[in-house]
């Protein structure tokens, strides 16, 4: 049994990949700096060898193949440069997977700056339950499934295409190695400002994505992202549908003239009509929050019927949709309180999710807690949007780490509403089993709730576990 080492295992995708190499019979194991939730959880569940920190006696004897992952993995790091010394054979997750699982499937990427994880999983839950056994790599944690990453029996597979470059002697964008024939674009900003000087690098990097997509296939656009636009009339050799409720006219050649879009629907976006063109073909009603997740549902369910999923099974599919661990999960509810974890990280997907909430709460307290951890976020690249992001809370509280490498105190000064600092997770955490020993003011403000949402791309230092520790011991 040949076996494989994974450098860097602890990431979404290199846990998932270490999985998936598991499901093939491989003999796997593999190490990390520093391993939490959930991937943690899925690989002990898997019974896969990790191990925290790198030894070289992991490597003894000498594994067939290295995967070497590209977070905090560069030139100068001991396992690259051990592996490097030695000669043994190695590659990167994003070619392993190309290479390995991916070559003769029908592969569908979701794509873009945000959402992928979220579309990935209804996807992928969609062709499950229309009983075409995908295999699927998703970068995160689906409820529906119980591992992020499987096989699966048939030619179509569902993968998350991440625009971040593969490794460090590949800087050229993970997704370029999957060669998508059905392929969703959810969306296009500035992102990863450690490895993209500006926007243009980051559609130059999409523009070679859809060099790979076949003219039999299908891409998915938004309706009215222009810096999507730019990529497609960069060149484009595949038929395009659009998706988001926009107005809607021909602006590529390849455009098909089909355009999905959502009809009536209730004021926390949780529920609404499907339709395509001028036809309605079906109504969803779940829990997931926020305009963009009915166009993360759109996009999950054009792509599926490229697959040849019926629209009214797909619909049926999704109003079974749990959503996907961490994004809004509840942590702790009682009558004053509910904490919610999410993975926002970037400004619009703060906005969005909080925005979300506030349409599904109405007049209730919301109190933002914001960990900028990204390189983007400590880098500073998006900082003055950080201070409108948080409109639709009622305050903030920042918390600075210590990769933060500029003023987060002029966040907090400019913020559009009540803001403050810290950088102690007990100071984090004390605020919140304060919320939820006292009303703090609710009551004479005629609320009735408070909702206070964690929002990090990490583990954010343990905070989740040592809260839900407290807030279980509160009368």
């Amino acid at each position: 049994m040949k076996h494989i080492y994974f450098l860097g295992i602890g990431g979404t995708l290199m846990g998932s990949l270490a999985q998936l190499a598991q499901q093939m019979g491989f003999n796997v194991s593999g190490s990390d700096q520093a391993l939490y939730p959930p991937m943690s959880d899925q690989l002990d569940t898997a019974g896969i060898t990790v191990f925290e920190g790198f030894n070289p006696t992991q490597l003894e004897p000498a594994p067939d193949l290295v995967v070497i992952g590209n977070a905090g993995l560069p030139r100068g790091h001991e396992a690259v440069e051990y592996i490097l010394e030695r000669g043994l054979p190695y590659t990167s997750g994003a070619q392993w997977l190309g290479e390995t699982v991916l070559r003769d499937r029908w592969v569908l990427a979701a794509a873009g700056t945000h959402g992928k994880t979220t579309t990935a999983s209804m996807l992928a839950w969609i062709l499950d339950q229309a009983g075409l056994e995908p295999g699927y790599l998703i970068g995160g944690a689906p409820k529906n499934f119980a591992q992020s990453a499987r096989l699966g029996q048939t030619p179509f597979f569902v993968v998350e295409a991440d625009e971040y470059d593969t490794s460090y002697f590949d800087r050229r964008s993970k997704f370029v190695h999957y060669r998508p024939r059905t392929l969703v674009l959810n969306n296009l900003e500035f992102d990863h400002a450690d490895i993209f000087d500006d926007v243009q690098a980051i559609q130059l990097q999409f523009h070679n994505l859809l060099r790979t997509v076949p003219a039999g296939g299908l891409i998915l656009a938004p309706s009215n992202d222009e810096r999507l636009n730019e990529v497609l009339n960069m060149g484009c050799w595949s038929p395009v549908a659009r998706v988001g409720d926009a107005p809607i006219k021909k602006q590529i050649e390849q455009d098909n003239g089909e355009h999905w879009h959502t009809g009536q629907h209730r004021g926390d976006d949780a529920s609404f009509d499907v339709m395509l063109g001028d036809d309605v073909l079906g109504h969803i009603d779940w829990g997931l929050l926020g305009k963009h997740n009915q166009l993360n549902g759109l996009n999950a369910i054009a792509a599926a019927r490229h697959a040849g999923v019926p629209v009214a099974q797909s619909i049926a599919a999704l109003n079974r949709f749990e959503g996907v661990k961490r994004r809004l999960e509840v942590l702790f509810d009682n009558d004053k309180l509910t904490v919610y974890d999410d993975f926002a990280h970037h400004p619009t997907a703060i906005r969005t999710t909080l925005e979300g909430l506030r349409k599904r709460v109405g007049s209730d307290d919301i109190f933002a807690i914001i960990e900028p951890r990204t390189h983007t976020m400590s880098l500073g690249s998006l900082r003055h949007e950080l201070t409108t992001c948080c409109a639709a809370a009622d305050r903030v509280l920042w918390y600075r780490g210590e990769n933060i490498k500029w003023d987060l105190s002029e966040v907090v000064q400019h913020c559009v509403i009540p803001a403050q600092m810290v950088d102690k997770h007990a100071a984090v955490i004390a605020e919140v089993v304060k919320l939820a020993q006292h009303d703090g003011g609710n009551q004479a403000a005629g609320r009735k709730k408070c909702h206070v949402v964690i929002m990090s791309n990490g583990a954010f230092g343990g905070i989740y576990k040592d809260l839900a520790d407290q807030l279980s011991n509160l009368d």
